[in-house]
């Protein structure tokens, strides 16, 4: 089988579920990513034989879309941020949505002093923590989830985007006040799980049956992890520390509430790529 008959097979399978361009993209992204092949370098080889393996992955992985596996998963890897990233379903996929808090949190700490300490919890693939220190040059950064499985991934992404000098991984459980050792830190940022119960029950099969749902699940009103990493995570943090998080559409104003509540003050809010409001920036007894 060729290359251009390989691609004709995958597009032609994959229009099933998707329009014929969007299923010609992925196409070529299923071939390049198993082939280790540029997009230019593919169309060169398109009357050649493709490689028995690379054919075998490609066919999976259009087995596996068929059946709404998300094509992050199939490719094993996805970008945010201009960084590729290592993803499994041990970790939830970055989405643009998550450009909010991160934008919000790399824009305060270029204004920080100098070689700040910023804590990524529930970090997962460790996407926001990475951008930050792909932005902040002298910051160091503490990647922090109670998933050691989503630490491994945050570690090969550490070491694949060579930020390995300015940047750790721990296992905490923010459910339980802070460790210690961690010392202090000038920000927090966290995009915690939020679904909430109702929302968990009506997940589309792409996100229930192959995204984490230990990642995703917030409790009852999609809150629980707001109000312990406030409480537990807070003593952490310096004097007019920042604390910064991303919370569900229609979350604002409760998680805002929840900050002021424990003497924080609201810097910023900030809305996503859609249009809708996505993050927070607050400060701890501080005036901005």
């Amino acid at each position: 089988m060729t290359h251009r008959e390989l691609y004709l097979y995958a597009r032609n399978a994959l229009c099933q579920t998707e329009s014929q361009q969007t299923a010609g993209l992925i196409a070529r992204d299923l071939i390049c990513t198993f082939s280790g092949k540029t997009a230019e370098q593919m169309l060169a080889a398109l009357e050649y034989g493709a490689d028995p393996e690379v054919i075998a992955k490609v066919k999976d992985g259009v087995h596996r879309l068929l059946d709404e596996e998300p094509l992050a998963y199939v490719l094993g890897e996805w970008e945010f941020y201009g960084l590729k990233l290592y993803v499994s379903p041990d970790v939830l996929i970055p989405r643009d949505d998550t450009c909010a808090v991160t934008e919000l949190a790399i824009n305060r700490s270029l204004f920080l002093e100098k070689d700040p300490r910023i804590l990524d919890l529930c970090c997962g693939s460790g996407c926001i923590g990475l951008a930050i220190a792909s932005r902040v040059k002298d910051a160091r950064i503490t990647l922090a989830d109670i998933s050691k499985e989503a630490l491994a991934v945050a570690k090969k992404n550490i070491a694949r985007n060579t930020l390995g000098g300015r940047m750790s991984t721990f296992q905490v459980d923010v459910r339980k006040h802070a460790p210690g050792f961690l010392g202090k830190f000038d920000m927090i940022v966290s995009n915690p799980p939020y679904i909430t119960a109702g929302e968990m029950q009506s997940l589309p099969k792409s996100v229930d049956a192959y995204e984490p749902h230990l990642a995703l699940y917030g409790g009852e009103d999609g809150l629980d992890f707001y109000r312990a990493i406030i409480e537990n995570y807070t003593p952490i943090l310096k004097p007019e520390g920042y604390l910064c998080f991303e919370f569900g559409m229609g979350m604002g104003d409760a998680v805002c509430n929840l900050l002021e509540g424990h003497g924080y003050t609201i810097i910023q809010r900030k809305r996503d790529y859609n249009d809708r409001e996505r993050a927070v920036l607050a400060q701890h007894g501080g005036k901005g």
